[in-house]
């Protein structure tokens, strides 16, 4: 291991926060924007939710391939190689002349930003001793968090000076810091050849589910799709996964109970959080509301966010990751009920309170997810279990944005909300049984 002096540790755990941020900015600080967007694109509402949604399923999928083109590589060419694509995807998406050259473009931003969740935290592994690793991390998620809950208010000043484009050009900024990292991100890799082939195949289910959730207000051919992907790309992944056990997802890992349970639970937890940054800037919108206005109503979450990590490090210290992670489901759960009042009694306090509960579900769960299936598995199988943990925490993400953008228009944004709730209470139990097994 390569260590760094304290001050440049410092400063690189800023700067790849500020890209985890951007990442998430991605999504929370376009979403205010979604209403402009719509207008000027000749497209539905529901339908511009599919630019979230896309991002989010490419963001999914392609973390943990990145993870483990990193293992083979090295960090610096999958980091740098993903910053690129971010930008540009970023700076196409603000230029796209159609909704069609849109969607493309977030897909390929989608692609880029998920090199920055797994690699941000590899590298600052790689170049600190474990004695001064947990400050750089903890700089590194207090940085992110703050950044991806300012999003919708940072999102909403760009869209009201600019437009919808000055707000989904805002990544491009992280071109920036290519070549500040190309410099400080040289970690070698083990040379092992990464399983492409099986990243598609689970990408094809993925896509599948998302798009079947989302069928409801696409359309009978989004249902017809999604259903033929899921039904081709479950089997094909259970038949791969038979054929390369230590491939995209190690069958050592899937296998473990423990393992699919924490991953599976902590799912809930995103998927709430993208429901709320699409359908509470959705609701104010109809509402008359303004952009900026709607920023400043999911302002209060951006301080819970900064109190999460130092929070996570307590509770999971006092009752373990696995206690933490139930918390974090049932926090989760009676934010979403929060949020359905609020939007069912048009109470704007109420949509400010609910998305500073799943917030803070989002900012302890996470981290306790990860101890939690680190801890279930030998060290050696570390990796893979948080890369498929990884996956379908941010699986997650794309089904609750989809659930938004399929299941609102049609049923109401309170339905829709109350059936994340359902879900969110059910893998409560499962994780409750989880831990007592």
């Amino acid at each position: 291991m390569t260590t760094t002096s304290p001050a440049r540790t410092g400063l690189l755990a800023v700067v790849l926060g500020l890209l985890f941020g951007l990442a998430g900015m991605s999504t929370s600080g376009v979403t205010v924007a979604l209403p402009q967007l719509a207008a000027e694109l000749d497209v539905t509402t529901a339908a511009s939710t599919w630019m979230v949604t896309g991002y989010t399923v490419a963001l999914a999928v392609a973390t943990p391939v990145h993870g483990r083109l990193a293992d083979t590589v090295g960090i610096r060419g999958p980091l740098c190689a993903g910053i690129a694509l971010l930008g540009l995807g970023a700076l196409t998406a603000a230029l796209a002349p159609n909704f069609g050259v849109l969607m493309a473009a977030r897909v390929v931003q989608g692609l880029g930003a998920a090199s920055v969740p797994v690699l941000a935290a590899a590298l600052l592994s790689a170049r600190l001793p474990a004695d001064r690793r947990g400050g750089a991390l903890g700089r590194l998620a207090g940085t992110s968090a703050l950044l991806s809950a300012l999003g919708p208010l940072i999102g909403g000043a760009l869209t009201t000076a600019g437009g919808w484009r000055a707000a989904v050009a805002l990544p491009a900024i992280g071109l920036l810091t290519v070549p500040y990292l190309w410099r400080r991100s040289a970690v070698r890799g083990d040379g092992a050849r990464p399983d492409l082939v099986g990243a598609v195949i689970v990408a094809t289910a993925v896509t599948g589910l998302v798009l079947l959730v989302q069928s409801p207000s696409a359309g009978t051919a989004a249902a017809v799709v999604g259903a033929v992907l899921l039904a081709l790309g479950v089997p094909a992944t259970a038949a791969w996964v038979r054929r390369r056990p230590d491939g995209f997802l190690p069958r050592a890992v899937i296998r473990n109970p423990a393992v699919v349970r924490s991953a599976v639970c902590a799912a809930v937890v995103p998927a709430a959080w993208f429901a709320l940054l699409l359908g509470i800037p959705l609701e104010l919108a109809e509402r008359g509301w303004t952009p900026l206005a709607t920023g400043l109503v999911l302002v209060p979450a951006a301080f819970v966010a900064l109190a999460c990590p130092a929070l996570s490090a307590v509770l999971q210290s006092r009752i373990g990751a696995r206690r933490t992670l139930t918390a974090a489901c049932a926090t989760t759960t009676v934010g979403l009920l929060v949020a359905v009042a609020g939007v069912t009694w048009h109470l704007p306090w109420l949509l400010a309170v609910a998305p500073m509960l799943v917030t803070l579900a989002f900012g302890t769960g996470q981290p306790a997810m990860i101890a939690a299936v680190g801890d279930a598995v030998p060290d050696d199988r570390r990796s893979g279990a948080i890369g498929v943990a990884t996956l379908c925490f941010l699986t997650g993400a794309g089904v609750g944005a989809a659930t938004i953008g399929g299941f609102a228009p049609v049923v109401g944004l309170p339905v829709a909300l109350a059936l994340l709730a359902a879900a969110s209470l059910l893998m409560s139990a499962v994780a409750g049984y989880a831990r007592s097994t």
